[in-house]
């Protein structure tokens, strides 16, 4: 059963701030980057590449944390624990959604010829800070 999401959280989520996420390598080590997310429902959306080191990782083990700082105050670190419970190649839509949010662009205007998107749903276990 997924964690309930504080309205506070779920406001942030909304919102155009960077999200780090870190995943587990092969070898135990974590792999750290910086996503573009947002909140749909209960569940945690954000959309990478075939061929990255976050869809490998979350396939073979789908424990993700990810992290971000309060907007409003620069000494509130939330961590969400959770699930990667989807992880699917569906075109450019959450990618261009993604784009509308955080640079105002209707379309995703960084992809290389030949890139597959990976959409990642996540689900979340546990919220701290």
């Amino acid at each position: 059963m997924a964690t309930p999401i504080p309205e506070d959280v779920r406001a942030m989520l909304s919102e155009p701030i960077f999200f780090h996420a870190a995943t587990v390598n092969p070898d135990g080590s974590p792999q750290m980057s910086v996503i573009w997310a947002d909140i749909d429902g209960d569940l945690i959306r954000f959309s990478t590449a075939e061929g990255r080191a976050k869809p490998r990782n979350l396939r073979r083990d789908p424990r993700i944390a990810i992290s971000f700082t309060a907007p409003d105050d620069d000494y509130r670190n939330v961590v969400i624990h959770g699930r990667a419970v989807e992880i699917e190649q569906r075109g450019m839509d959450l990618i261009d959604h993604m784009a509308r949010k955080y640079v105002g662009t209707e379309r995703y205007e960084w992809s290389h010829p030949g890139q597959v998107r990976v959409d990642v749903a996540v689900e979340i276990d546990r919220i701290t800070g």
